[in-house]
């Protein structure tokens, strides 16, 4: 058997299906970025807070960055035979040590996430049943019980879950084209303009705020790799997946948030984002489409939020399994369900970390989208971007040790983006209290990330120490 039949032996778990496309790995990604929960919340907010009517040039940059970080993610995917995507990577590039770091990272990461936006479905939903019946139900109910549902998705094979994330997909894409549209079409406020294109937009608002949401409204695009296992041909279907799904997202946003801008007046969106950043996006769907678009917007919000969770999910639960068949933690979660051939344990322990921490976060009585979904949801953009430099700089470093890429893909293109993720993180850290709304706030998250990243450090040097065959095997 020749060298690489041999990698691409050891790189299949036993149990998984390779029954994942393009299309598959596209839409679970894109159902993590979910387009309509940042066409009715993230874009509002970003227009309010200071970062002006540059917005679509905010997604059009962060678009570019992330294109550049994609050269050389695609270039190293042959060079990664397991299913750890931001772990196997630096692993790869930067050693046991530092991979097992970007592991425990991630992990919290994703987790901070989930957490944020399994709240804020648990409020969208409770808004739409208020909007529908009157009757006000616990947010943390109905957060329950999507998660219980998300749960019992994750338990079972992956097809499954694309499948659901596909329709539902659809649908949110769908609105959100329908209210563009019908913006363009009426002309607007006052006239479709091209102002919100040009570089004094960008330049006359908050810039550094301005990319930080835009980079928040990214999130989910990285997880083609984690699907690696499950992919039909893992070495031409996740880079084709990545670029496919970053230049999707860059597009949907950029001109949604153009047609968002152009919808309320120029020289008014500003102002109208400010006072009501809730109500803008149903408003503008009453307004140029009707009554009903605004109602069906309220109902695909909620399997928006649904949809997202769901990926990340089983983004978690496929970190674990790799980790799991590696040794690196319990063997346990690395086995495959004998009738679904999912990764069965991994998702069932997703699933009651996060409930756990929902249950404490509602206890605590935090507010469900002004808190809740800012502070965790920040806090998980911050790692994010994290990882995406210790993913670059590994490539860079990788490809200097073995040449075996041109200099664009392995040098060139993921050292412009190590430097550009390298000026957004400074941006992010510099406007991290606005992000979370309190200093205090922001130190203790600032402290959650860099407590995770170290605490993994800690695990490789305490795996090496006890179990030097384990980590040796894991090089």
């Amino acid at each position: 058997m020749s060298q690489q039949s041999e990698d691409r032996a050891q790189e299949v778990p036993v149990g998984l299906d390779r029954t994942l496309g393009v299309p598959q790995i596209v839409f679970m990604v894109v159902a993590m970025a979910a387009p309509l929960t940042v066409f009715a919340g993230l874009i509002p907010l970003m227009l309010g807070s200071g970062n002006g009517i540059g917005t679509p040039i905010d997604f059009v940059l962060v678009g570019v960055v992330l294109v550049l970080f994609t050269v050389g993610y695609s270039a190293m995917t042959p060079e990664v035979r397991n299913a750890g995507a931001f772990y196997s990577y630096v692993q790869r590039g930067l050693g046991t040590g530092t991979g097992l770091g970007a592991a425990a990272l991630a992990l919290v990461t994703y987790a901070l996430l989930i957490v944020a936006v399994s709240a804020y479905l648990g409020a969208a939903a409770r808004n739409v049943i208020v909007t529908f019946s009157g009757v006000s139900v616990p947010w943390w109910c109905l957060a329950a019980v999507g998660l219980g549902a998300i749960g019992y998705l994750g338990y079972r094979n992956v097809e499954v879950s694309a499948r659901v994330l596909g329709a539902l997909l659809i649908a949110e894409v769908g609105i959100v084209a329908l209210v563009d549209l019908a913006i363009v079409l009426r002309g607007g406020d006052h006239g479709l303009s091209t102002q919100p294109l040009t570089w004094d937009a960008f330049t006359s608002g908050a810039t550094g705020t301005g990319i930080m949401f835009a980079v928040f409204g990214f999130v989910g695009f990285e997880t083609t790799a984690v699907f690696r296992s499950e992919a039909k041909d893992p070495d031409r279907t996740i880079p084709k997946a990545t670029y496919i799904a970053v230049v999707l997202i860059a597009v949907i946003y950029a001109f949604s948030s153009w047609a968002m801008i152009s919808g309320l007046g120029v020289t008014r969106a500003v102002d109208l984002a400010a006072n009501d950043p809730e109500g803008l996006a149903p408003g503008l769907a009453t307004r140029y489409v009707s009554q009903a678009a605004h109602d069906v917007m309220q109902v695909l919000l909620v399997t928006s939020f649904f949809a997202c969770v769901l990926t990340a999910h089983n983004v978690v639960a496929r970190y674990l399994f790799a980790l799991g068949r590696q040794g690196a933690l319990p063997v346990s979660l690395g086995s495959a369900h004998p009738a679904h051939r999912s990764p069965h344990v991994a998702s069932l322990l997703t699933s009651g970390v996060i409930g756990a921490l929902v249950a404490a976060t509602a206890i605590a009585g935090l507010d469900p989208v002004v808190e809740i979904y800012a502070w965790f949801g920040g806090a998980g953009t911050l790692g994010l971007i994290v990882l995406l430099a210790l993913t670059s700089a590994a490539i860079v470093v990788h490809f200097r040790r073995v040449g075996k890429a041109t200099a664009w893909t392995g040098t060139v293109a993921p050292a412009l983006s190590l430097g550009a993720l390298g000026t957004v993180l400074v941006l992010v850290v510099g406007n991290f209290e606005l992000l979370i709304g309190s200093r205090v706030g922001a130190n203790v998250f600032l402290a959650v990330v860099v407590a995770a990243f170290a605490g993994g450090l800690a695990w490789a040097a305490l795996l090496r120490r006890r179990r030097p065959e384990t980590y040796a095997a894991l090089t």
